[in-house]
């Protein structure tokens, strides 16, 4: 049976809307003689990011574990805390071929939401990115206490969309999310760049 066309986009942020250039990371950790990767491997140890992504720890909270698990390796408190702070600054980059999709289909009279694993620092984000008002809706796991890809989270995405899931299409750059989303009675996509904008306007009739 064919699936309804979709009138709702739900947007990942990371990978998907924002890029981050992992040049910048590298920069800091050759600055402090820290082994290449370490910044983003302790961040994103699930232990310590799964408390940040549900709202049980703050943006800041979680930056000074970092910090603290970074001590050793970079030389004592102080040098891990600049380091992670110098880190921290940089807030990535908007893909522009992305955005003017949000602005098209928007325009078409089609719902777009953001729909992203995220911390408290997300309105400030993209408050920094320029992205205010670029959404119809945003959807933060912070916020909501449960992240992607539990189904409790697509439901509070489809209900903020005021669209049914089977109406939704769920755009994503990591498999178990998109997987998540299906399970939830979404249609999902896995973003792999530029060259798939040609398929969601298709899908999207736009």
């Amino acid at each position: 049976m064919a699936r309804e066309r979709a009138t709702a986009l739900l947007l990942d942020l990371d990978g998907v809307v924002r890029r981050f250039d992992p040049a910048v990371a590298a920069g800091v950790e050759r600055e402090y003689g820290l082994d290449e990767g370490v910044l983003t491997e302790i961040a994103m140890q699930w232990g310590r990011l799964r408390p940040v992504l549900t709202g049980q720890v703050t943006h800041a909270e979680w930056v000074s574990s970092v910090a603290d698990a970074l001590a050793g390796p970079a030389g004592g408190p102080d040098r891990a805390r600049a380091a992670v702070e110098q880190w921290q600054r940089y807030r990535g980059e908007v893909d522009t071929a992305v955005l003017d999709l949000v602005r098209e289909v928007r325009a078409a009279g089609i719902t777009v939401g953001l729909g992203t694993n995220a911390t408290d620092l997300l309105d400030a984000d993209l408050a920094a990115l320029d992205l205010v008002g670029e959404f119809d809706v945003v959807v933060n796991s912070s916020a909501l206490g449960v992240h992607k890809p539990a189904p409790e989270y697509f439901r509070a995405a489809c209900t903020a969309l005021a669209t049914p899931p089977a109406r939704v299409l769920f755009v994503d750059d990591e498999d178990w999310a998109v997987r998540g989303a299906r399970a939830a009675g979404l249609s999902a996509h896995r973003w792999g760049g530029a060259a798939d904008l040609r398929y969601l306007r298709a899908a999207l009739d736009h």
